[in-house]
């Protein structure tokens, strides 16, 4: 199974000053809205000898190769050489084979997955951004999919599991399914009156997904936004609007995110003691 990495974006919560507890080289990386690249602290720093820290990317492939991953497409800014620079030396990961396509403009997550066409070819493949963490068991269930499909987690296991303050998966991103399993719609930051009408039926897309080649289709030919870019999300509707089924399974788990300067104590907290192998 290969997997793309949307690792283009600008960063721009996380450059957003915010009172939290850095240290200096992740204060860099905040500044630089490199969240994949953001310094945590592993098994021996966690112990106190001074180990190196490792970027939270690590810990994403670790997953993604326990997963069944066994090779993944980076979409990257075009001046990428600090990411190239790791993973090509000292970060050169033993299970999964690594490749990069450049995105010019970050125009939108839509037009990231089209940029990875080459990498993906006809063969299925897993979609994720670089600044959420997934358990291995929900991207060996997206693998083990015999078509387009995502997770759908519930609002209570999200703030349970994954530590999430519940406004802030009022949020995320809504889903209505049918009584197959099938997705049917999105609904992009629904807000809280939406979650309180649908009660525990709500169920919520945490943007990691299975594809075909039917999506890039979709991507190229998803309308521009409100927010002026080409959103995968969106992409998504087109697909479905044009025939594609998406299954969704329910899914458990912490599921770790990155966007927000606030959001390092936390993630640094869960994978203490940890040593990463991607």
């Amino acid at each position: 199974m290969k997997a793309v990495v949307l690792a283009r974006g600008l960063g721009s919560r996380m450059r957003q000053e915010e009172d939290a507890t850095l240290t200096p080289a992740q204060a860099a990386a905040a500044a630089a809205g490199a969240k994949g690249m953001m310094p945590i602290s592993g098994l021996s720093a966690s112990l106190g000898s001074g180990g190196r820290t490792r970027p939270f990317l690590d810990y994403v492939l670790h997953a993604l190769a326990d997963g069944g991953c066994t090779s993944v497409c980076f979409v990257v800014a075009p001046d990428h050489r600090a990411m190239r620079g790791y993973y090509e030396g000292a970060g050169r990961p033993s299970r999964l084979a690594i490749d990069y396509a450049v995105q010019p403009i970050a125009d939108g997550t839509a037009r990231a997955v089209q940029s990875a066409h080459s990498y993906a070819g006809r063969d299925p493949f897993l979609v994720l951004n670089s600044d959420n963490l997934y358990p291995a068991a929900i991207v060996a269930a997206l693998a083990g999919l015999d078509g387009p499909g995502l997770p759908a987690y519930d609002v209570e296991s999200l703030v349970r599991e994954s530590g999430f303050p519940r406004d802030r998966v009022m949020g995320f991103a809504a889903i209505d399914v049918d009584d197959r399993g099938r997705l049917t719609r999105i609904i992009e930051k629904p807000g809280a009156d939406f979650f309180d009408k649908a009660g525990t039926r709500a169920l919520v897309s945490m943007n990691v997904w299975r594809f075909d080649e039917s999506i890039f289709d979709a991507c190229r030919d998803v309308p521009v936004s409100a927010r002026g870019e080409y959103e995968l999300p969106e992409a998504v509707g087109v697909a479905i609007a044009g025939g594609v089924v998406f299954q969704t399974f329910p899914a458990s788990g912490a599921v770790l995110d990155l966007s927000r300067r606030c959001d390092v104590g936390l993630v640094n907290a869960r994978l203490a003691g940890l040593e990463p192998r991607p």
